[in-house]
């Protein structure tokens, strides 16, 4: 790799910031769960695991 100037690396940075951002607000608004999933996941928690079937068995 050839030599990067303050420039370039600042230039860089700026989009990888822009990046996260752009994530960070697409996880922030689709990271809330609906009533269904979250009774689903209290249903889940409380279900004996011995009852689970392993996937080599289907």
């Amino acid at each position: 790799m050839g030599i990067i100037d303050t420039n370039t690396l600042h230039r860089d940075m700026e989009g990888i910031r822009k990046d996260l951002e752009l994530i960070k607000n697409i996880l922030l608004s689709e990271g809330e769960l609906t009533d269904w999933a979250k009774n689903s996941l209290k249903k889940a928690r409380i279900e004996d695991e011995s009852k689970y079937i392993d996937l080599e068995d289907l």
